[in-house]
């Protein structure tokens, strides 16, 4: 098969041909019909990502495709199903895998970091039973591969009673609007608030109020800015610094983007977390199991995650993709691959 894989971190990717994966025991092997190119995928490339052992190593966590292949013991699942999976895999067995919360699994399998990932024709992934979703015909691949990490969760983190429990006319300030970002735009806003999109980028604040901002504004810009929840979807110090000092008292901040590299021991002002008794919650992606409702609110017009897709590219394409993401210099919304 084709696979984009790198063999040192930073170098140049390299379109290479390996052997298709044999699918696990009790899980599959993926045809890959749609994979998103996300900014972590950027941070495994450079280094940032302790948990990728092995070099050389293909990255890409966010895709959609057809079962190719079934492991031994596989029930429920059958070769041509149209799937998805979340990015963080549940080993199934676990305290937090058998309270629903596979995204948490302490033993959980990513492909793309602890093991090789979307950037490819084919792709295993362990556990159907408890990893795989299946996918409507309603949704179309590429708007599919978008679920895995970004849109699915930033749905989780503002959606869900266990994490910002976001309500009708909260107001919500987004500090990033990339593809997750963007995604937490789209979803605050199908869901009542009001919303102010932060940037330092005006194609991306034009792109958050053409999916449902209230106000933007440039992050250099900021003032008076109050808000019941706050979403840092970028992962730098300075934005989430600014989304914490930006809550009314007893406000809500959603730490969604990674802090890798330089910022991953940020200095936080714990003092006005508990002046104000501001929550902050941390919030890794969305399991199998929570998927139907979101899927639920893409079958009815609610959500239309198809609307965030900026470029469709090659996997040929991918290397350059890639490198510009470190740049910011990228279209707002997301890039997937769409051809192998």
């Amino acid at each position: 098969m084709q696979a984009a894989q790198f063999s040192q971190f930073a170098a140049p990717l390299e379109i290479v041909t390996i052997p298709t994966p044999s699918p696990p025991p009790l899980g599959v092997v993926i045809e890959v019909k749609a994979a998103g190119v996300c900014r972590s995928d950027w941070h495994a490339w450079q280094g940032h990502d302790p948990d990728i052992k092995t070099l050389p190593h293909i990255p890409g966590h966010e895709f959609s495709g057809i079962i190719a292949a079934l492991g031994e013991g596989v029930t429920g699942w059958e070769i041509g199903d149209r799937v998805t999976a979340p990015f963080a895999c549940g080993c199934g067995s676990c305290r937090q895998c058998n309270c629903g919360h596979t995204q948490v699994c302490p033993d959980q399998y990513q492909p793309g970091v602890t093991g090789p990932g979307a950037f490819a024709e084919f792709v295993a992934i362990p556990g159907a039973a408890t990893n795989l979703v299946r996918l409507p015909e309603t949704v179309g691949f590429e708007a599919a591969a978008a679920l895995g990490c970004r849109f699915a969760t930033a749905y989780r983190a503002l959606a869900h009673l266990d994490q910002a429990a976001l309500q009708p006319g909260d107001r919500v300030a987004v500090f990033g609007c990339g593809g997750v970002g963007l995604s937490a735009v789209m979803i605050a806003a199908a869901l009542g608030a009001e919303v102010t999109a932060i940037d330092i980028r005006d194609p991306a604040l034009e792109s958050a109020r053409q999916l449902g901002a209230t106000t933007t504004c440039r992050f250099d810009e900021i003032k008076d800015l109050r808000a019941d929840v706050t979403v840092d979807a970028l992962g730098k110090t300075e934005t989430c610094v600014a989304a914490i000092n930006a809550l009314e008292p007893r406000g809500r901040h959603v730490q969604v983007g990674l802090m890798l590299g330089a910022d991953s021991k940020p200095r936080i002002p714990m003092g006005t977390i508990i002046a104000k008794e501001l929550k902050l919650i941390g919030s890794h992606g969305m399991g199998a199991a929570a998927y139907p409702e979101l899927l639920g609110r893409i079958a009815d017009g609610s959500l239309a995650p198809e609307k965030l897709i900026a470029n469709l590219i090659s996997l040929e394409q991918l290397p350059d993709a890639l490198h510009q993401l470190g740049s910011f210099q990228t279209d707002p919304g997301l890039t997937i691959i769409s051809h192998f």
